[in-house]
């Protein structure tokens, strides 16, 4: 197999990476005029395993309607998506990335729906269809003319609940759970198997201590925008500067190398 041939994997953390925001879950929250501090301290007492923490955050969420109001939607919590602030040239990043033939995935704890958004941004040339790691077939048809996504997709978030005679669908009691806190590095270790690329042809972007799995398993890890100093020294580069734009050409010069 030729250099070029070679498989190459760039992961990405969503929050604080390609959303320029504390948190897409806390952008929803503020939105909505609620707080999950509670929820929050339980998990950093360890009297809360993070499924639980999900199904209570996703509690929250639909407490905020009383037994007189309507239920809140699927297509209304989208909408208090809106509006997400994003990284510095977080779609021209990706574009090089995928320009340069690399498999592109996001892995993530944070809300699915921004991650899919972002995914279809990058259509492929093939119809949507269900898929390990693809999209929904909305947000296909909303962004990316009903075509499937050139990403590969891991995040957390809510699922549909009951359909209402309006023909909106409310939001189930049991959230989406794909990606662990500390779990990153296994999602990665099976899209490594899945695409057939090796851990010294693997590059990941992050920028919290939640990245650190997902680092050990990257070839050339980078720390981005760094919440506190615990992943630095996992990662073989830290850039402080909020601009992705550089990083292709890191990444890049990283893939010529080995």
């Amino acid at each position: 197999m030729s250099e070029r041939d070679t498989p190459r994997l760039v992961c990405l953390d969503m929050d604080r990476v390609l959303v320029d925001h504390l948190s897409t879950w806390q952008f929803v929250y503020d939105n909505l005029g609620i707080s999950n501090d509670e929820s929050f301290e339980l998990y950093n007492q360890g009297l809360l395993d993070e499924w639980d923490w999900i199904k209570l955050d996703i509690a929250l969420i639909k407490e905020t309607r009383t037994e007189e109001d309507a239920p809140i939607t699927d297509s209304e919590l989208r909408g208090y998506m809106e509006g997400m602030p994003m990284m510095k040239n977080w779609k021209q990043f990706i574009q090089s990335l995928l320009d340069s033939g690399y498999h592109v995935a996001i892995v993530s704890g944070g809300l699915q729906q921004t991650a899919r958004d972002i995914a279809a941004q990058f259509p492929s040339k093939k119809e949507w269809k269900k898929r390990w790691g693809g999209i929904d077939r909305f947000t296909a048809q909303r962004f990316g003319g009903g075509k499937d996504t050139r990403l590969h997709v891991f995040t957390n978030g809510w699922l549909l609940g009951e359909q209402f005679q309006s023909g909106e669908y409310g939001i189930g009691d049991f959230g989406r759970y794909q990606v662990q806190m500390d779990g990153k590095g296994s999602v990665v270790k099976m899209l490594q198997r899945r695409l057939g690329v090796s851990k010294e042809n693997t590059a990941s972007v992050g920028d919290s201590a939640g990245d650190i799995a997902m680092f050990q398993e990257s070839g050339f890890p980078i720390c981005f925008n760094p919440w506190d100093e615990r992943p630095k020294k996992h990662a073989s580069m830290v850039i402080e500067e909020k601009d992705l734009l550089p990083l292709a050409t890191l990444i890049e010069d990283y893939f010529e190398s080995v």
